[in-house]
């Protein structure tokens, strides 16, 4: 597939910066991305050169019982292709200069073209801008399905949505549409309450602002703690204090944020007094179906996509925007890869 347009995600910062296992190198970074179909491969029918499509990075096979089930949206495939700790499948179709580089995610969007399974794409409305729609590929669908399909949060509640990147944005935005009464948006850096307010949070706070913690904070101004909390940090302190901000009973917490770095745990009676634990990849969207239908709320504006988007550079800029997601000074950048 020609890669049109292509997103700065953190996690490919992560992989870069953070994990940095070294049987994750070389690789091409970029996963969050569209592009146009430019051929296929012997036995591959559901796609055709000029399909409009966005890559998954959790593939659906559609045989095996995940893919079978409506509970998950993984595959037995996906994980056992992909590899975790490396973030790349064994097998690979890009090389540099003879040397096999290993394709992040099983996607490699850093890139004019790539070569992806049949199971890890999905067909989109051809109308879609795919400037703009390249941002379903991962963080908007992440934060808005851990909301709506994970926590499934309800009409008149309260939430509480921990860091303001992209993801944490598409969780306030999912909060928003499922009917949330109030939504609390928590982050050490207040430049970003302006636009948590834009996709609905309707009250903000600094945990840098207060001497006891945040947990506290969230109990005291909730008379006991939020029905929904969603951690979109990948901070495994933040994921305690997103768990004991949830009000005892019925209080629900998401984890979002993706690492491997450290251990979580917290006391067996936070979860015994009635909270659940719960954690979310991909928002819980299956790819091929959940991608199609985020595409269509967008076109149908139902979800926005266009307020997350901070930059728009050129591809030989791609070094920049990871500064700039490096340091919190960006969103979202899309890169303009090539012309449609």
């Amino acid at each position: 597939m020609k890669i049109v347009a292509t997103a700065v995600c953190h996690s490919d910062l992560y992989h870069l910066f953070e994990s940095m296992f070294k049987g994750g190198f070389p690789t091409v970074l970029g996963h969050e991305a569209a592009g146009i179909v430019e051929s296929v491969g012997p036995g591959v029918t559901e796609f055709q050169p000029g399909d409009k499509v966005i890559p998954v990075f959790i593939s659906q096979c559609k045989e095996c019982r995940f893919c079978k089930s409506p509970k998950t949206n993984q595959c037995e495939k996906a994980w056992a292709r992909v590899r975790p700790k490396f973030m790349a499948p064994e097998e690979s179709r890009l090389t540099c200069k003879g040397k096999k580089l290993l394709q992040f995610a099983g996607t490699s969007t850093f890139s004019e073209y790539t070569v992806v399974h049949e199971s890890a794409v999905a067909k989109i409305d051809p109308a879609a801008p795919l400037d703009k729609v390249c941002l379903i590929g991962c963080g908007i669908c992440t934060g808005y399905g851990a909301a709506v399909n994970t926590a499934k949060v309800e009409p008149g509640s309260t939430c509480a949505v921990f860091g303001l990147g992209a993801v944490g944005l598409a969780a306030v935005m999912g909060c928003h549409v499922a009917g949330a009464k109030r939504i609390i948006a928590v982050d050490i850096n207040p430049e970003k309450f302006e636009k948590a307010k834009v996709f609905g949070a309707t009250e903000f706070v600094n945990p840098k602002d207060h001497t006891k913690p945040i947990n506290e904070v969230i109990s005291e101004m909730t008379n006991g703690g939020v029905d929904f909390s969603l951690e979109c940090v990948g901070n495994v302190g933040v994921m305690r204090s997103a768990l004991e901000s949830c009000v005892m009973g019925w209080g629900v917490s998401v984890i979002v944020g993706w690492t491997e770095l450290h251990e979580v745990s917290a006391p067996p009676l936070q979860m015994i007094f009635g909270r659940t634990w719960k954690g979310s990849v991909f928002g819980g969207f299956k790819g091929k179906y959940g991608i199609p239908s985020m595409v269509k709320a967008y076109m149908d504006k139902k979800v926005k996509l266009d307020e997350f988007i901070t930059h728009n550079l050129s591809f030989d800029q791609i070094n920049e925007a990871v500064e700039m997601m490096k340091h919190g000074k960006c969103i979202r950048t899309v890169l303009a890869v090539s012309t449609e």
